[in-house]
């Protein structure tokens, strides 16, 4: 792999990249830096997916459905799928006679500045129950998320018919967006859970840097190339021969997963015995045994495990054989933090997020391999479910959703 090639490589599998917004480096360090942008809304996959680089906040919030009948359900995606358009764009909110409430919340002054915010809309398996007569529309793999190994699930932070998924270089473009979307959809939309956290803090050096995650790792060393079309094409986007619905195409299964940690119990573990567990140097994010972030761990030079466990989290996950090259996803996820609970205990972990073309051979396949790993004392999966990414629109007279619903 030639220097440049290999930087692209790298750039991408951090959530980064130079074709997608990194524009220039600094004189004294040549750290790569990006100027905030406006994120194009037409597409044929919802921008969002991957937009890069990956910004520094994300937030998810998972709506029930009020909609009267399948008309209700059309108007509430035209709704959103207007504002949304407006929000990535970055459009002024109108001036409104200061004898009624203004039409936005102010937070952004009059001018949103651009800030990498994208939007994505995703539906979920009880949307397609009979209150809007898609049944025979649902996506064939998408179910209710099941209770999975380890898992304690809260019904008040699981599932739901509708997700937005939001993420943006501050956190107050994402209130000002979630405030927005909430206000135009008040009698669609009733929020049911939501979750909001960071991919990336100050432990990264620049914006192509990869984030750690709160048990102190990096965390999407080996991330599929967001900006390679043939690789997204291949395991990220339902393909015109995939068996699913003929809407469905362009779009993408998404799997959420709220994950605790439990840090305290983290940091009192050996640091050997955590390396062993995750397989990678915590510094460094090298496999172990080996010198560099994105040097290739070696399995097969290490058949027993003597270098890398074979239990280890990364060999598990993707063990990077020819029989589970199909099993690649692309993550999007973040760190969050939600104070403590009533053992004292800070409340914090991981918001995983995935999507895949099919649930089947991406999440559910590498959720098989890691069942029962070591990992698992540490972290308890709390919340979250399966969604479906609806494809995106190029055609500015069109809205997301609307073959679901026509």
């Amino acid at each position: 792999m030639s220097e440049l090639s290999r930087r692209r490589f790298v750039a991408a599998a951090l959530g980064t990249g130079a074709a997608a917004g990194l524009t220039g480096c600094t004189a004294a360090t040549g750290q790569v830096t990006h100027r905030p942008r406006f994120v194009p809304f037409a597409g044929d996959h919802q921008a969002g997916i991957t937009a890069l680089p990956i910004p520094a906040q994300g937030l998810l919030a998972a709506f029930s459905v009020q909609s009267v009948g399948r008309a209700g359900l059309a108007s509430l995606f035209a709704d959103l799928s207007d504002e949304i358009r407006g929000l990535m764009a970055g459009t002024p909110p109108p001036v409104r006679d200061p004898a009624y409430p203004p039409v936005d919340s102010g937070i952004l002054g009059a001018q949103p500045p651009p800030d990498d915010l994208s939007i994505v809309v995703s539906v979920g398996a009880s949307l397609f129950d009979d209150r809007f007569g898609l049944a025979d529309r649902r996506p064939t793999e998408l179910v209710t998320m099941p209770f999975l190994a380890n898992d304690r699930l809260d019904p008040d932070r699981s599932h739901g018919d509708l997700l937005i998924s939001l993420q943006a270089g501050h956190i107050d473009t994402l209130q000002f967006a979630l405030r927005q979307l909430m206000r135009r959809t008040r009698e669609h939309l009733v929020l049911a859970w939501l979750v909001e956290g960071y991919g990336r803090g100050a432990g990264a050096a620049s914006a192509a840097a990869t984030p750690r995650n709160l048990l102190g790792f990096k965390d999407g060393t080996a991330n599929l190339d967001a900006g390679d079309t043939a690789l997204m094409d291949r395991h990220v986007w339902v393909g015109a021969d995939s068996g699913e619905p003929r809407w469905a195409v362009g779009g993408s299964y998404q799997a959420v997963r709220i994950i605790r940690m439990f840090v305290e119990f983290w940091d009192r573990t050996q640091l050997v015995e955590q390396e062993a567990i995750i397989g990678r140097h915590k510094i460094t994010g090298a496999p172990l045994g080996r010198h560099g972030e994105f040097d290739d761990p070696g399995y097969a030079d290490d058949p027993h495990g003597l270098r890398i466990p074979l239990a280890a989290h990364i060999r598990r996950a993707n063990p990077r054989t020819p029989e589970t090259a199909e099993n690649l996803i692309l993550r999007r996820g973040f760190s969050f933090t939600r104070g403590f609970d009533r053992a004292g205990r800070l409340d914090q972990g991981l918001a995983f997020v995935s999507y895949q073309h099919s649930l089947a051979s991406g999440f559910l396949a590498v959720q098989e391999r890691i069942s029962g790993e070591a990992l698992e004392e540490y972290v308890q999966g709390q919340g979250g479910g399966f969604f479906f990414a609806l494809p995106g629109t190029v055609d500015g007279s069109r809205f997301l959703g609307d073959e679901l619903v026509g």
